[in-house]
Protein backbone atom coordinates (compact mmCIF):
# COMPACT_ATOMS: atom_id res chain seq x y z
CA UNK A 1 0.00 0.00 0.00
CA UNK A 2 1.38 3.44 -0.93
CA UNK A 3 0.72 6.26 1.47
CA UNK A 4 1.65 8.95 -1.00
CA UNK A 5 0.81 7.81 -4.50
CA UNK A 6 -2.88 8.60 -4.06
CA UNK A 7 -2.24 12.12 -2.75
CA UNK A 8 -1.84 14.34 -5.84
CA UNK A 9 -0.29 17.77 -5.74
CA UNK A 10 -2.96 20.41 -6.24
CA UNK A 11 -2.53 22.57 -9.34
CA UNK A 12 0.63 20.81 -10.52
CA UNK A 13 0.17 20.08 -14.20
CA UNK A 14 3.55 18.64 -15.06
CA UNK A 15 6.88 17.64 -13.60
CA UNK A 16 9.90 18.07 -15.85
CA UNK A 17 13.33 17.47 -14.29
CA UNK A 18 11.82 18.25 -10.93
CA UNK A 19 10.18 21.54 -11.98
CA UNK A 20 6.46 21.94 -11.31
CA UNK A 21 4.12 23.99 -13.47
CA UNK A 22 0.62 25.03 -12.42
CA UNK A 23 -2.39 24.85 -14.71
CA UNK A 24 -5.15 23.93 -12.29
CA UNK A 25 -4.77 20.19 -12.98
CA UNK A 26 -4.03 17.57 -10.36
CA UNK A 27 -0.98 15.36 -10.96
CA UNK A 28 0.74 12.70 -8.92
CA UNK A 29 4.13 12.95 -7.27
CA UNK A 30 7.15 11.82 -9.33
CA UNK A 31 8.02 8.14 -9.08
CA UNK A 32 10.82 8.60 -6.55
CA UNK A 33 8.42 10.14 -4.01
CA UNK A 34 6.16 7.10 -3.82
CA UNK A 35 6.77 4.92 -0.78
CA UNK A 36 5.54 1.45 0.01
CA UNK A 37 4.08 0.85 3.44
CA UNK A 38 5.24 -2.36 5.10
CA UNK A 39 2.92 -3.71 7.78
CA UNK A 40 4.60 -5.80 10.46
CA UNK A 41 3.49 -7.32 13.80
CA UNK A 42 5.62 -4.66 15.47
CA UNK A 43 3.62 -1.94 13.72
CA UNK A 44 0.30 -3.38 14.90
CA UNK A 45 1.60 -3.79 18.46
CA UNK A 46 2.85 -0.22 18.60
CA UNK A 47 -0.41 1.21 17.26
CA UNK A 48 -2.48 -0.78 19.77
CA UNK A 49 -0.42 0.39 22.76
CA UNK A 50 -0.55 4.02 21.65
CA UNK A 51 -4.33 3.87 21.33
CA UNK A 52 -4.69 2.23 24.74
CA UNK A 53 -2.87 5.18 26.35
CA UNK A 54 -4.66 7.82 24.31
CA UNK A 55 -1.45 9.08 22.73
CA UNK A 56 -0.79 10.72 19.39
CA UNK A 57 2.26 10.11 17.20
CA UNK A 58 3.24 12.31 14.32
CA UNK A 59 4.08 9.06 12.53
CA UNK A 60 0.42 8.11 12.22
CA UNK A 61 -1.19 11.57 12.18
CA UNK A 62 0.97 12.67 9.25
CA UNK A 63 0.81 9.26 7.52
CA UNK A 64 4.60 9.26 7.40
CA UNK A 65 5.96 6.86 4.77
CA UNK A 66 8.75 5.86 7.17
CA UNK A 67 6.44 4.69 9.93
CA UNK A 68 7.07 0.97 9.43
CA UNK A 69 10.83 1.50 9.48
CA UNK A 70 10.71 3.58 12.68
CA UNK A 71 8.29 1.31 14.53
CA UNK A 72 10.33 -1.76 13.61
CA UNK A 73 13.41 -0.07 15.12
CA UNK A 74 11.49 0.63 18.32
CA UNK A 75 11.25 4.37 17.90
CA UNK A 76 8.29 6.73 17.61
CA UNK A 77 7.61 10.48 17.51
CA UNK A 78 5.00 11.63 20.03
CA UNK A 79 3.10 14.91 19.75
CA UNK A 80 2.30 16.51 23.11
CA UNK A 81 0.41 19.63 24.25
CA UNK A 82 -2.69 18.93 22.19
CA UNK A 83 -3.48 19.13 18.49
CA UNK A 84 -4.07 22.87 18.05
CA UNK A 85 -1.26 25.25 17.11
CA UNK A 86 -1.03 28.99 17.76
CA UNK A 87 1.08 29.57 14.64
CA UNK A 88 -0.11 29.84 11.03
CA UNK A 89 2.72 28.18 9.12
CA UNK A 90 1.63 27.82 5.51
CA UNK A 91 3.31 24.43 5.00
CA UNK A 92 1.53 22.67 7.89
CA UNK A 93 -1.92 21.07 8.06
CA UNK A 94 -2.18 21.03 11.89
CA UNK A 95 -5.28 22.80 13.24
CA UNK A 96 -4.47 26.46 13.80
CA UNK A 97 -6.31 28.42 16.49
CA UNK A 98 -5.97 29.74 20.02
CA UNK A 99 -6.08 26.69 22.32
CA UNK A 100 -6.39 28.60 25.61
CA UNK A 101 -9.28 26.35 26.64
CA UNK A 102 -6.93 23.37 26.53
CA UNK A 103 -4.28 23.53 29.27
CA UNK A 104 -1.53 20.88 29.22
CA UNK A 105 -2.78 17.45 30.23
CA UNK A 106 -1.04 16.67 33.52
CA UNK A 107 -1.51 12.93 32.93
CA UNK A 108 0.30 12.99 29.59
CA UNK A 109 3.87 12.51 30.92
CA UNK A 110 2.85 9.37 32.81
CA UNK A 111 0.88 7.93 29.89
CA UNK A 112 3.75 8.64 27.53
CA UNK A 113 6.29 7.02 29.84
CA UNK A 114 4.16 3.91 30.34
CA UNK A 115 3.68 3.46 26.61
CA UNK A 116 7.43 3.83 26.04
CA UNK A 117 8.10 1.21 28.68
CA UNK A 118 5.51 -1.25 27.39
CA UNK A 119 6.86 -0.97 23.86
CA UNK A 120 10.48 -1.11 24.98
CA UNK A 121 11.28 1.93 22.87
CA UNK A 122 14.99 2.62 22.53
CA UNK A 123 14.70 6.11 21.06
CA UNK A 124 11.76 8.41 21.72
CA UNK A 125 11.15 11.69 19.92
CA UNK A 126 8.83 14.22 21.53
CA UNK A 127 7.48 17.17 19.56
CA UNK A 128 4.54 19.52 19.94
CA UNK A 129 2.42 22.18 18.39
CA UNK A 130 3.43 25.76 19.17
CA UNK A 131 1.75 26.97 22.38
CA UNK A 132 2.41 30.70 22.46
CA UNK A 133 -0.63 31.03 24.75
CA UNK A 134 1.23 29.38 27.65
CA UNK A 135 3.57 31.45 29.87
CA UNK A 136 6.48 29.08 29.19
CA UNK A 137 5.34 28.10 25.67
CA UNK A 138 4.99 24.52 26.91
CA UNK A 139 8.63 24.02 27.93
CA UNK A 140 7.74 22.79 31.41
CA UNK A 141 5.50 20.10 29.95
CA UNK A 142 8.33 18.99 27.62
CA UNK A 143 10.65 18.69 30.61
CA UNK A 144 8.03 16.81 32.66
CA UNK A 145 7.60 14.25 29.86
CA UNK A 146 11.36 13.74 29.55
CA UNK A 147 11.87 13.33 33.29
CA UNK A 148 9.00 10.84 33.60
CA UNK A 149 10.22 8.73 30.67
CA UNK A 150 13.72 8.55 32.11
CA UNK A 151 12.34 7.72 35.56
CA UNK A 152 10.24 4.83 34.26
CA UNK A 153 12.47 3.72 31.37
CA UNK A 154 16.06 4.85 32.14
CA UNK A 155 17.61 3.07 29.16
CA UNK A 156 15.59 5.03 26.61
CA UNK A 157 17.12 7.97 24.74
CA UNK A 158 14.81 10.98 24.50
CA UNK A 159 15.04 13.47 21.64
CA UNK A 160 12.97 16.65 21.73
CA UNK A 161 11.82 18.54 18.63
CA UNK A 162 10.82 21.90 20.05
CA UNK A 163 9.18 25.11 18.79
CA UNK A 164 11.17 28.33 18.99
CA UNK A 165 9.71 29.42 22.37
CA UNK A 166 9.51 32.92 20.82
CA UNK A 167 13.22 33.34 21.49
CA UNK A 168 12.91 33.24 25.27
CA UNK A 169 15.89 31.67 26.98
CA UNK A 170 14.20 30.45 30.18
CA UNK A 171 11.94 27.89 28.39
CA UNK A 172 14.90 26.61 26.39
CA UNK A 173 16.95 26.20 29.56
CA UNK A 174 14.14 24.24 31.21
CA UNK A 175 14.25 21.74 28.34
CA UNK A 176 18.05 21.65 28.12
CA UNK A 177 18.34 20.89 31.83
CA UNK A 178 16.16 17.80 31.46
CA UNK A 179 17.88 14.46 30.62
CA UNK A 180 17.59 14.67 26.83
CA UNK A 181 19.79 12.88 24.29
CA UNK A 182 19.21 15.27 21.35
CA UNK A 183 17.83 18.81 20.98
CA UNK A 184 16.10 19.35 17.64
CA UNK A 185 14.57 22.51 16.22
CA UNK A 186 13.85 22.71 12.52
CA UNK A 187 14.98 25.68 10.46
CA UNK A 188 12.52 24.57 7.74
CA UNK A 189 13.52 26.96 4.93
CA UNK A 190 15.83 29.79 3.84
CA UNK A 191 15.53 33.32 5.32
CA UNK A 192 13.97 34.82 2.17
CA UNK A 193 10.98 32.48 2.43
CA UNK A 194 10.32 32.79 6.17
CA UNK A 195 7.47 35.31 5.87
CA UNK A 196 5.75 33.07 3.36
CA UNK A 197 6.47 29.69 4.94
CA UNK A 198 6.93 30.21 8.71
CA UNK A 199 4.52 32.96 9.73
CA UNK A 200 5.29 34.10 13.24
CA UNK A 201 8.82 32.69 13.16
CA UNK A 202 12.10 34.49 12.52
CA UNK A 203 15.27 33.06 11.01
CA UNK A 204 17.52 34.88 13.50
CA UNK A 205 15.41 33.50 16.36
CA UNK A 206 15.95 29.94 15.13
CA UNK A 207 19.71 30.45 14.93
CA UNK A 208 19.73 32.01 18.40
CA UNK A 209 17.88 29.05 19.89
CA UNK A 210 20.18 26.51 18.25
CA UNK A 211 23.33 28.40 19.27
CA UNK A 212 22.21 28.81 22.87
CA UNK A 213 21.25 25.12 23.08
CA UNK A 214 24.74 24.13 21.94
CA UNK A 215 26.29 26.49 24.49
CA UNK A 216 24.09 25.34 27.38
CA UNK A 217 24.78 21.63 26.91
CA UNK A 218 27.88 20.90 24.80
CA UNK A 219 27.34 17.21 25.61
CA UNK A 220 23.94 17.14 23.86
CA UNK A 221 23.89 16.96 20.03
CA UNK A 222 21.93 19.77 18.37
CA UNK A 223 19.88 18.93 15.29
CA UNK A 224 17.99 20.88 12.65
CA UNK A 225 16.35 20.26 9.30
CA UNK A 226 15.22 21.87 6.06
CA UNK A 227 12.39 21.19 3.63
CA UNK A 228 13.51 21.63 0.03
CA UNK A 229 11.33 22.36 -2.97
CA UNK A 230 9.66 25.57 -1.78
CA UNK A 231 11.48 27.84 -4.21
CA UNK A 232 14.83 28.19 -2.45
CA UNK A 233 18.01 28.67 -4.49
CA UNK A 234 21.06 26.39 -4.02
CA UNK A 235 23.19 29.30 -2.81
CA UNK A 236 20.59 30.16 -0.18
CA UNK A 237 20.58 26.57 1.09
CA UNK A 238 24.37 26.56 1.30
CA UNK A 239 24.31 29.81 3.30
CA UNK A 240 21.87 28.25 5.77
CA UNK A 241 24.09 25.19 6.16
CA UNK A 242 27.04 27.48 6.96
CA UNK A 243 24.89 29.33 9.51
CA UNK A 244 23.77 26.08 11.15
CA UNK A 245 27.31 24.79 11.51
CA UNK A 246 28.44 28.13 12.93
CA UNK A 247 25.59 27.91 15.45
CA UNK A 248 26.81 24.51 16.62
CA UNK A 249 24.36 22.18 14.86
CA UNK A 250 25.76 18.62 14.67
CA UNK A 251 22.96 16.69 12.95
CA UNK A 252 21.14 17.73 9.76
CA UNK A 253 18.07 16.43 7.94
CA UNK A 254 17.13 17.44 4.39
CA UNK A 255 13.87 16.28 2.83
CA UNK A 256 11.40 17.09 0.07
CA UNK A 257 8.50 19.38 0.96
CA UNK A 258 5.15 17.79 0.11
CA UNK A 259 1.93 19.78 0.09
CA UNK A 260 -0.30 18.22 2.77
CA UNK A 261 -3.52 19.66 1.33
CA UNK A 262 -5.04 22.33 -0.92
CA UNK A 263 -4.82 24.94 1.85
CA UNK A 264 -1.03 24.78 2.10
CA UNK A 265 1.77 25.98 -0.15
CA UNK A 266 2.24 24.05 -3.40
CA UNK A 267 5.50 22.35 -4.27
CA UNK A 268 7.64 24.58 -6.47
CA UNK A 269 10.15 21.90 -7.40
CA UNK A 270 10.84 18.22 -6.78
CA UNK A 271 14.50 17.51 -6.12
CA UNK A 272 15.81 14.21 -7.45
CA UNK A 273 17.41 11.56 -5.23
CA UNK A 274 20.73 12.40 -6.89
CA UNK A 275 20.45 16.04 -5.82
CA UNK A 276 19.75 15.01 -2.24
CA UNK A 277 22.81 12.76 -2.35
CA UNK A 278 24.95 15.70 -3.46
CA UNK A 279 23.56 17.88 -0.68
CA UNK A 280 24.56 15.19 1.81
CA UNK A 281 28.13 15.23 0.51
CA UNK A 282 28.28 19.03 0.73
CA UNK A 283 26.86 19.05 4.26
CA UNK A 284 29.31 16.43 5.52
CA UNK A 285 32.15 18.46 3.99
CA UNK A 286 31.00 21.42 6.09
CA UNK A 287 31.52 19.38 9.25
CA UNK A 288 28.10 18.02 10.24
CA UNK A 289 28.49 14.81 12.23
CA UNK A 290 25.46 13.10 10.70
CA UNK A 291 23.34 13.98 7.65
CA UNK A 292 20.10 12.38 6.47
CA UNK A 293 19.25 13.66 2.99
CA UNK A 294 16.60 12.24 0.68
CA UNK A 295 13.14 12.86 -0.78
CA UNK A 296 11.32 11.04 2.03
CA UNK A 297 13.57 12.15 4.91
CA UNK A 298 11.74 13.76 7.82
CA UNK A 299 12.99 15.21 11.12
CA UNK A 300 12.91 11.87 12.92
CA UNK A 301 14.08 9.70 10.01
CA UNK A 302 16.58 7.13 11.38
CA UNK A 303 16.70 9.22 14.57
CA UNK A 304 18.05 6.24 16.53
CA UNK A 305 21.20 6.30 14.38
CA UNK A 306 22.00 9.99 14.85
CA UNK A 307 23.51 9.50 18.28
CA UNK A 308 24.70 5.92 17.78
CA UNK A 309 27.53 6.28 15.29
CA UNK A 310 29.51 8.88 13.34
CA UNK A 311 28.53 9.80 9.80
CA UNK A 312 29.86 7.84 6.88
CA UNK A 313 30.99 9.79 3.87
Amino acid sequence: MSLLEDQPEVAASSVDDGKVTHEGIERRHPEWIKAKMTWTPRFSETSAVLRSHGLVTVCEEAKCPNIGDCYSHQTATFMILGDTCTRRCSFCAVTQANPKAKPPDVTEPERLAQAALELGLNHIVITSVARDDLPDQGAGHFAACVHEIKRVHPAAQVEVLIPDFRGHEAPLRAVMESPIAVLNHNTETVPRLYRQVRRGARYWRTLFLLRRAAQMRPDVPVKSGLMLGLGEEPGEVLDVLYDLREAGVNILTLGQYLQPGPGQLPVVRYLTPQEFALWRIDALALGFDHVESGPLVRSSYHAWEHVAKPAQG
